[in-house]
């Protein structure tokens, strides 16, 4: 048996240079899409650089997405009184899910498995947060994902 610790999802997924190119590519495809572009058409140059620190610090990777940005209570605010729809969030997993495929990310059931369902818990909480009474907890913690681990996603 070896004594050696199992990868991040971070590592696993191939580290920075796989999630930059995920969120380059797929905001990219975003600006194209009917539905999703309307949303995205005014966002920050290095928006995809910012979600894929968010993703590489959810994953285990560097918080640095906390140290420049302040974390998942600033990522929440970026929802807010967007009024997304679930429509809007199923075709925003779909097109994600595709480009995931499309770059390579790992396709092994676990790992997919761990990418879907921090995906599928972000995006409905996101769609949450866009809503008119939702409000921002300053000290709310960064979601930590891994590998299945029983205890929910702030399982460290």
């Amino acid at each position: 048996m070896s004594s050696e610790p199992a990868p991040t999802l971070f590592e696993w997924a191939g580290g920075m240079p796989a999630l930059e190119s995920l969120t380059e590519l797929f905001y990219a495809r975003v600006q194209d899409h009917l539905r999703l572009g309307p949303i995205f058409a005014s966002m920050n140059a290095r928006h995809p650089h910012f979600v894929a620190q968010f993703l590489a610090e959810v994953f285990g990777g560097p918080a640095d997405y906390t140290k420049e940005r302040g974390g998942h209570p600033h990522m929440i605010t970026q929802h807010l009184a967007r009024h997304l729809t679930e429509e809007q969030r199923r075709e925003w997993m779909t097109l994600l899910l595709q480009t995931a495929d499309d770059i390579g990310l790992p396709a092994d059931p676990e790992f997919r498995s761990a990418l879907v369902a921090y995906l599928e818990w972000g995006s409905r909480l996101a769609v949450i947060n866009s809503q008119d009474d939702a409000a921002v907890d300053p000290s709310a913690d960064m979601p930590r994902w891994g590998w299945g681990v029983p205890g929910g996603p702030y399982r460290a």
